[in-house]
């Protein structure tokens, strides 16, 4: 099979923000486009609704004129399912709730052609599921598009239990003569991308629920610090906290209460008090007209050491921070201990600063220890985490921000946990990321374009794992999980491996 032509009809059920924003991809793309909806009355607004967005993409100039109303003659509201018979591929985009779309997909079954295409846009259920009362569970395929529909390109094609490939394969080509960016993944909780994003939200959860810092310092942290978008705090207020903390429960609970998906009880609280983010008007920021947004915590202005001392080389990604040290015009001294391997610098008043492990700054032999977190990027990074053990004093906390400052960097102090803020976060996700390819979710390459599409991330965590290593992510999550007890930070087996395989010649 190949793509559905454009000669055919495309039926969406279900018009809500979802449903309106795939119903337009289809009628942009060309396809005559049928809209139901249960409710009286709401296929009728969602196509005065459409027809509006399709007026603004002609005063853009996205499209011309003549492609507005010829869009517009192929779009009509349907007033029962039964006129949906045409359809080639109908497209549900209702509640999130499995037996409604069992029950929605049964009596279609007895309304369109035997090869007519049935397609849930869910994106917590299973599709297996979905399809298992109907009588030709092959045709019934997952597309999850990504909200909003129109603008981002992600759609994950997902092959339930019982799905055909060529149902599969004609979904997939459908979605890419769309414009989108199909993804092929197995039917497993979460598919590619609400699977493997769980640690940017819930490591920023669990690191609120420590007093390890604010929400502000948090999102400043991953957003300044390392390059996503937008932090997990004010991207969960704009997602809906409602929903978001619905997807996590709902992954956690299909993976039969794995702690490595476990909800946060913070959120759960933010929603029980009715604060959803954006659309309430406050989540974890206040977003009624004037309101300030809080800002992170940032480290007064300290003086930079006229020198410090480099012990080792700096591991993976920090090692640059040699090369912006000596630019800021601070002096480098070899500082080498026997017996001693792991890289760090030595302040002026002889405290060590190192990158973050899977250990806290303090330690049993009440060292004067600073860590710092990860970045992807140093030298793009405007912001860096600190945390100090507590034999470090505040003049070696300040020699430590002054460095950092000198760099062109802002600096969080924060408290000292393993994995900081940065740290963990990247490493569960790219835990999460090799577990998933390696019990066939997807290939390392989908997962990679999924993660960078569909929530903007600053690279692929496959890209991370080769870059980092997959032995920093396993000893860092290795070392978390013993000071964690509980088993959310035990590593996968397919990261230990893949971590036993570096460096061996096959």
């Amino acid at each position: 099979m190949t793509a559905i032509g454009t000669g055919s009809t495309v039926a969406v059920v279900g018009t809500g923000t979802m449903g309106q924003g795939i119903a337009q991809v289809a009628l942009v793309a060309g396809h005559r486009v049928r809209l139901y909806d249960a409710a009286p009355e709401r296929a009728g607004q969602a196509a005065a609704a459409i027809g509006r967005r399709l007026d603004r993409l002609v005063e853009k100039g996205r499209i011309t004129a003549q492609e507005r109303d010829a869009a517009h003659g192929r779009l009509s509201p349907a007033a029962s399912l039964a006129e949906l018979a045409d359809a080639a591929l109908v497209i549900e985009a209702i509640l999130e709730q499995l037996p409604v779309k069992q029950e929605l997909f049964t009596a279609l079954e007895d309304i369109v052609a035997d090869d007519c295409l049935l397609a849930t846009n869910t994106s917590s259920l299973a599709v297996t599921a979905v399809a298992g009362p109907l009588r030709h569970p092959g045709r019934c395929v997952g597309l999850h598009f990504f909200n909003p529909a129109p603008l981002l390109p992600l759609v994950e094609v997902i092959s339930g239990f019982a799905t055909d490939e060529t149902a599969a394969t004609t979904a997939y080509e459908t979605a890419a003569a769309w414009g989108k960016t199909p993804v092929r993944c197995a039917d497993t909780p979460g598919f590619i991308v609400n699977r493997i994003a769980r640690p940017f939200y819930a490591e920023a959860l669990r690191a609120y629920e420590e007093r390890i810092a604010d929400p502000a310092t948090i999102d400043a942290v991953l957003r300044d610090g390392t390059g996503f978008r937008m932090g997990p705090f004010e991207l969960t207020d704009l997602i809906g906290q409602d929903v978001n903390e619905a997807v996590t429960h709902s992954v956690w609970t299909s993976f039969f209460q794995d702690p490595r998906f476990a909800p946060s009880l913070a959120q759960r609280r933010l929603v029980e008090a009715g604060l959803h983010g954006r659309k309430t008007g406050r989540g974890w920021f206040d977003y009624a007209e004037g309101a300030q947004r809080p800002a992170p915590q940032t480290a007064a202005p300290c003086p930079a050491p006229e020198a410090v001392g480099l012990h080792a080389e700096l591991p993976g990604p920090a090692a640059v921070l040699r090369e912006l040290i000596e630019e800021a015009g601070i002096k480098i001294t070899r500082d080498r201990a026997p017996g001693e391997s792991e890289g760090f610098l030595r302040l002026p008043g002889s405290a060590c600063l190192a990158l973050t492990s899977g250990s806290p700054a303090t330690s049993r032999d009440r060292g004067r220890y600073i860590r710092f977190d990860l970045s992807l990027d140093y030298r793009a990074a405007t912001r860096i985490a600190l945390a100090a053990s507590e034999a470090c004093s505040e003049a070696d906390l300040a020699e430590a921000v002054g460095l950092f400052q000198a760099l062109g960097k802002q600096v969080s102090v924060i408290q000292d946990v393993p994995g900081m803020i940065v740290a963990r976060t990247i490493a569960m996700i790219v835990d999460f990321a090799v577990d998933a390819a390696a019990r066939g979710v997807a290939t390392p390459e989908d997962i990679d374009t999924a993660m960078r599409l569909g929530v903007n991330y600053p690279g692929g965590p496959m890209e991370w794992a080769e870059r980092l290593g997959a032995r920093w992510a396993w000893d860092l999550l290795d070392s978390m999980c013993h000071h964690n007890a509980g088993g959310r930070y035990a590593p996968s087996w397919a990261l230990r491996r893949r971590a036993d395989l570096e460096g061996q010649v096959l």
